[in-house]
């Protein structure tokens, strides 16, 4: 694989290895917003482990597979709350926890990017055992 240095027509550039003149092993592509995924491409994508860092100071450590977060990963949003859990086509899909800024749980499973009726929250859960 060659390592190489590109910057593409939106003012994205790209620092990393290529594969048949695409990005694939190594790299980091810085957007024009500021936004920035370091990780792993495959056949131009984001594919294997890799963290994602939004402009608005949010941030997704985790798998990734054919551009999209999927597999096990951890999403944390500026306000503080952050979800660990698995993923699926970009969305928490399977087992997870959310936790709140201020502390509150919800841990459960999701559905395309939703939580499902059968969790229960910490605070619930701790609710039922106080007198």
């Amino acid at each position: 694989m060659v390592e190489k240095t590109h910057t593409y027509p939106d003012g994205s550039q790209y620092v990393g290895e290529f594969k048949d003149g695409m990005c694939d092993g190594q790299g980091t592509t810085t957007f024009p917003d500021g936004e920035q995924y370091v990780g792993e491409f495959k056949d131009g994508l984001f594919h294997g482990q890799g963290t994602y860092t939004y402009a608005i100071g949010a941030q997704y450590v985790g798998e990734w597979k054919d551009g999209k977060e999927n597999g096990q990963g951890t999403y944390t949003a500026a306000s503080g709350s952050r979800y660990v859990g698995e993923w699926k086509d970009g969305k928490e899909n399977g087992q997870g926890t959310l936790t709140y800024a201020n502390g509150d749980q919800y841990v459960g499973e999701y559905v395309n990017g939703k939580a499902k009726p059968s969790g229960e929250s910490l605070l619930l859960r701790l609710l039922r055992w106080m007198p």
